[in-house]
C-alpha cells in the first residue's frame, strides 16, 4: 500500500535524508516499538522510524529511559526493522552502552548493527561523544545526534524544561551541533529548545536539523504513542494529538467484556 503522499517508494536512505533538507523538502520521523506498529507507520509514510530509548517509558512503563537495556533494545530494534520496507530505521544507543569508553561505543554500536538490521544509530550528547561518533562513522556506521533536552541526562538536568534559553548553554549547543556535523552525523534530532535557536543551528550545520518541542527545523518527530492519544496522561505544548486511540480501545474492549458476559461472542457465525 503506498504512503500518503509519497511517490518514491524506493528505500530511504541517509543521502535521502541529507538531499531532503538541500531540496527544501520536510523529514517526517516517528517512533515505533514493534513490528505491527512499524509496518503501519512505515505504510503511512514516515521518513525515517526511530527506536527510541523511550521504550523504556511507553514499553516499560519506567518514569525515565535511563532503565532501558542494550538487549532490550535490540529486541525493539529488531522487531521494528522486520516490518519495515521503505523509512530509515534508527536505534536509540541507551544510556551506559558508550558513555565509558570510545571501544565499548564501538563494541556495541556494532553489535546492535549486526543483531538488529537497523540503518543508523542515535547519540545523546555533543563534543564529548564526539570521538566515539568519528570511530562508529569510520566502521561504517551512520550516526544521527541529539541535543538539547537530552533525556538520557534528566537527573543532570533535574527535570524537563526547556533548555538552551541562556546564551551560553545556546552558544554552547550551536558549536556542540558543528562538531556533530564535523564527526560525521548524517543528522541531528533538537529537542525542547527555543524555535529561533532551532533556526540558527539549522544555518550552522549542513546536515538535517530534526526538532521535537523546537519549533520549525528541516523535519519532526513524535513518540507515536503520544500523537495518537494513547498516553492521556500527557500533553505538553509542543505534542500535536491526532487520535484518541486510548478512548477507541476502551471502548472496543468494553464492548469486547459486555458481549462476552451476555453470551452474544461468540455468535452462529463466530463458530466451527
Amino acid at each position: 500500500m503506498p504512503g500518503y503522499l509519497v511517490e518514491d517508494q524506493k528505500k530511504v536512505t541517509t543521502r535521502k535524508i541529507q538531499a531532503m533538507k538541500a531540496e527544501g523538502k520536510q523529514i517526517a520521523m516517528l517512533t515505533s516499538y514493534d513490528f505491527t506498529t512499524a509496518r503501519i507507520v512505515d505504510q503511512a509514510g514516515v521518513d525515517m522510524i526511530l527506536v527510541g530509548d523511550s521504550a523504556s517509558n511507553v514499553m516499560a512503563g519506567n518514569e525515565t529511559t535511563i532503565p532501558i537495556t542494550l538487549d532490550e533494545m535490540i529486541y525493539h530494534a529488531r522487531s521494528v526493522v522486520r516490518g519495515v520496507k521503505r523509512a530509515l530505521v534508527v536505534c536509540d544507543m541507551p544510556f551506559g552502552s558508550y558513555q565509558i569508553t570510545t571501544e565499548d561505543a564501538l563494541r556495541n554500536a556494532v553489535r546492535i548493527m549486526k543483531e538488529t538490521g537497523v540503518d543508523a544509530l542515535k547519540l545523546e550528547g555533543g563534543a564529548e561523544i564526539s570521538d566515539s561518533i568519528g570511530k562508529m562513522v569510520t566502521a561504517g556506521i551512520p550516526v544521527c545526534g541529539h541535543l538539547g533536552l537530552t533525556p538520557q541526562s534528566i537527573h543532570k538536568f533535574g527535570g524537563y524544561g526547556v533548555r538552551a534559553k541562556e546564551e551560553a548553554e545556546a552558544t554552547k549547543l550551536i558549536l556542540d551541533a558543528k562538531v556533530l556535523a564535523e564527526a560525521g552525523c548524517f543528522a541531528i534530532v533538537v529537542e525542547k529548545i527555543p524555535a529561533d535557536l532551532t533556526q540558527k543551528v539549522a544555518e550552522a550545520v549542513s546536515v538535517p536539523i530534526i526538532g521535537i518541542g523546537a519549533g520549525s527545523a528541516d523535519g519532526q518527530v513524535l513518540v507515536v504513542d503520544d500523537m495518537l492519544g494513547k498516553n492521556e496522561g500527557f500533553r505538553p505544548k509542543f505534542l500535536r494529538v491526532y487520535a484518541n486511540i486510548a478512548q477507541v480501545m476502551t471502548d472496543a474492549i468494553g464492548q469486547y467484556v459486555t458481549d462476552v458476559k451476555s453470551g452474544d461472542f461468540p455468535n452462529e457465525q463466530e463458530r466451527y
